[in-house]
């Protein structure tokens, strides 16, 4: 190496606008300056460039700055590459130990001092210069010993070979390396590899045709292309597919790959990486499905709250408001069980406690009935019913003086909740001659909404109501109706109340 020829400098940031800002810093050196992104692309480009010095954030997403050090130091050709960490936090002295530890030669605070930074950088290049030249003056007489020593010379090669191809992983198999000799077809794995494809390495073969077995049929094909294009000069090629273990489990992998040529460009040896991200797939899939459920559920919720508000009578404002305010408290409430379970359903007993949690109160209220999960759209309709018999029941039965009892049972009978709603010990009970808004709601919302059934007993000791409520997802198919469907529920419970 020339004294004054540039050296490769890589600086590796999860934030553009900071690599811009490094690369106008550092110009001046007259440096060749390679800018990435992640720790990944720094990691392809150091398998195939030597660097004289890494520039490296400590906090990036995926690999930090700690992670990509203690990866880069396993490698033997980048045990002394001198890195540089750049952090924007204060670090501690433990930090700073861990950074030593992992191979950095230096910190660097942000915010960066242009004059400080570039003084580094410029004694780490002079070094790396000088380095190589010691090293360029070690190759020659090494040279001289290989030209008598050819059988050294080829066990020597075989160990850095095998060293690097062990080194390329990282534990737990997130990460795998692999080596393919293009001349003779012999395929090297290292550990991580086999994890990661979730087979034997003592019984595992590598043939072409057991390696393709483990891919996923409709993956196979762009694979394939991206391996012929080797032979069409391609350098390098990266892709994300899928891999399928013996187990039938399915695992999302990106893989990456670069060619090595003999001095005529024929292709003689071709390394890769490859990395699981399945939990990093399945993370993006969680969200989307978390967004379009978040929409779903409001659209569900604002169809309910404009229904209750078309349909609550009131014999003045007051009333009115109030009637309103206890119908949306009703739903706001059972939005709350919902939202614990993560909208995958509300348990019986729960729903019932929280609309009736006000009245629990020594022996008043008895609950019995055993473990049955509703629904989302289910709970949020039988949640409206049950609010309107606590309602009616505190204005006019058992729950509006001390001496009354009511008891709520219920059970799962071949697939339909029945509810017992029985009051006893209150004022004395009249059969009315026309049915209350009340009373209408909950059939309506029972029959109409739920394809159920509710059921009225006028006794003069109490009322007794019986809920029946199929509870499969083919009777609770409000919780999928659009605003206009729910509009028709709307109009069903306006016929009802005639």
């Amino acid at each position: 190496m020339m004294e004054h020829a540039k050296v490769n400098i890589l600086l590796v940031d999860d934030q553009p606008a900071k690599l811009l800002a490094y690369e106008v810093i550092l110009k001046e050196l007259g440096e060749n300056l390679v800018s990435v992104s992640s720790g990944r692309e720094a990691l392809e480009f150091l398998l195939k460039n030597d660097v004289a010095i890494i520039l490296v954030d400590v906090c990036m997403p995926e690999l930090d700055g700690f992670e990509l050090a203690a990866m880069i130091r396993e490698h033997p050709r980048f045990q002394k590459t001198a890195m540089i960490f750049i952090s924007a936090i204060q670090v501690s002295d433990i930090d700073r130990l861990r950074g030593y530890e992992m191979g950095a030669v230096d910190y660097v605070p942000v915010p960066v001092v242009p004059e400080v930074l570039r003084a580094k950088i410029k004694v780490f290049a002079e070094l790396y210069r000088k380095t190589r030249e010691l090293e360029r003056l070690n190759v020659e007489l090494e040279d001289r010993v290989r030209a008598r020593t050819a059988e050294l010379e080829e066990s020597h090669t075989r160990l850095v070979e095998s060293e690097q191809r062990r080194s390329l992983a990282i534990a737990a198999g997130k990460m795998g390396s692999w080596d393919w000799d293009w001349t003779n077809g012999d395929c090297l794995w290292d550990e991580g590899q086999y994890q990661i494809l979730g087979v034997d390495s003592g019984s595992f073969e590598l043939t072409p045709g057991n390696i393709q077995s483990v891919f996923h049929p409709d993956d196979l094909h762009e694979l394939r292309e991206a391996w012929a294009s080797f032979a069409r000069g391609a350098k390098s090629y990266e892709a994300e597919f899928r891999i399928v273990r013996p187990t039938g489990e399915v695992r999302w992998c990106t893989g990456t790959a670069a060619a090595s040529t003999d001095k005529d460009g024929r292709v003689i040896r071709v390394s890769g990486v490859t990395v699981d991200v399945t939990e990093r797939k399945q993370a993006e899939e969680r969200q989307s499905l978390l967004a379009r459920e978040v929409d779903h559920r409001a659209k569900n919720a604002l169809a309910l709250a404009q229904s209750i508000v078309r349909l609550t009578r009131g014999e003045n404002v007051k009333s009115y408001i109030h009637s309103v305010e206890g119908r949306i408290n009703a739903l706001a409430r059972v939005h709350t069980v919902l939202s614990l379970s993560s909208w995958q359903g509300a348990e019986t007993r729960k729903l019932i406690e929280e609309e009736l949690a006000p009245y629990a109160m020594g022996e008043q209220v008895v609950l019995s009935g055993p473990e049955v999960q509703l629904l989302p759209a289910t709970a949020q309709t039988v949640a409206l019913a049950l609010h309107e018999l606590v309602t009616n029941s505190a204005k006019y039965g058992a729950l509006s003086a001390q001496s009354g009892r009511l008891k709520v049972d219920w059970e799962n009978h071949a697939g339909l909740l029945k509810i017992v709603w029985a009051e006893t010990g209150g004022p004395r009970v009249e059969k009315p001659t026309t049915r209350g808004f009340g009373t209408r709601s909950v059939i309506a919302s029972i029959e109409s909404q739920l394809g159920g059934k509710a059921e009225f007993d006028w006794r003069p000791e109490g009322l007794i109501c019986r809920l029946s409520v199929p509870l499969s997802s083919h009777h609770a198919a409000a919780d999928l109706l659009p605003p206009q469907e729910a509009t028709a529920d709307a109009n069903g419970l306006r016929r009802a109340e005639r």
